[in-house]
C-alpha cells in the first residue's frame, strides 16, 4: 500500500498487537480479491538504522507467512515495535499468523 487513506482505512479495522508488532486488518468492499500490505515504523522506535531493520524483519515475516494464512481482499498493516527488531523470528512468525487467523474471525 502507497496511499495514506489506504493506511487510515485499515487504522479503522480490526487490530491485533503482539509484542513485536501491531496487526491492522480493513476488509475492502471493492471486488479485488488481493492481499495488500503495509509496513509502518516510528521514529519513537529509534534512528534510521534500526527502523530499517525493523522494516526488513517484518517484509520477510510478510513473505513467510502472509501467502497462506492471509485472507483475500484484505488489507494489512503492520506496525513495529520497539521489540520488532531484537524479538526472536520464528516467534513472530507464528504471533503473525495467529494475529491472521484472529482477525479474520
Amino acid at each position: 500500500m502507497t496511499e495514506r487513506r489506504d493506511y487510515l482505512a485499515a487504522n479503522r479495522g480490526r487490530r491485533h498487537a503482539t509484542p513485536g508488532f501491531v496487526l491492522l486488518a480493513h476488509k475492502r468492499s471493492d471486488d479485488s480479491q488481493t492481499v495488500r500490505v503495509g509496513i509502518t515504523v516510528t521514529k519513537k522506535i529509534g534512528n534510521a538504522v534500526v527502523r530499517n531493520r525493523c522494516k526488513r524483519r517484518l517484509r520477510a515475516l510478510v513473505r513467510d507467512v502472509m501467502p497462506d494464512a492471509a485472507t483475500a481482499g484484505t488489507d494489512y498493516v503492520l506496525i513495529g515495535r520497539s521489540e520488532t527488531p531484537v524479538r526472536d523470528f520464528a516467534v513472530m512468525q507464528v504471533d503473525l499468523s495467529l494475529a491472521i487467523a484472529r482477525l479474520a474471525r
